[in-house]
């Protein structure tokens, strides 16, 4: 084996991308940029219809996880992850508006986190390890 194999073992799996979906696009650039820079790939979705048609269109499309804004135009986060239940995908759920009823509904329906905006980004780093099975340690 040689020294690129070796190190490969500590990087992240390459298949393993997150899919953000948040309709503020500078949000979406700073989870990718914060994820990149720990190894880990992202595409980012402006809406949650957006998300959900590429899982439809294209079925081998399967994100290790997903990070799932609440409030967004048209499907809302709560209904994307409502969909999302029977695949099985990680969800870690993002807000700017920290309500009870939409914490429990979103944990109650599954959700690996609920975190609050502005994220803190050792936090969410750590929610993506949980959701993606703790496969970032080297």
């Amino acid at each position: 084996m040689g020294a690129t194999a070796r190190s490969r073992r500590h990087m992240v799996n390459l298949n393993q991308i997150v899919a953000v979906v948040d309709d503020d696009e500078s949000v979406c650039r700073a989870i990718k940029r914060l994820l990149h820079s720990v190894g880990i790939a992202a595409e980012t979705f402006s809406s949650g219809g957006e998300f959900l048609d590429t899982l439809a269109a294209i079925p081998s499309y399967r994100p290790a996880c997903v990070i799932l804004d609440v409030q967004m135009p048209g499907i809302s986060g709560l209904e994307v992850q409502r969909q999302l239940a029977p695949t099985g995908l990680p969800v870690i759920v993002i807000t700017a508006h920290d309500e009870l009823s939409t914490r429990q509904t979103a944990l109650a329906s599954g959700a690996v986190a609920y975190l609050r905006k502005p994220l803190n980004g050792a936090i969410l780093i750590k929610a993506v390890e949980m959701a993606i099975g703790g496969t970032l340690r080297p």
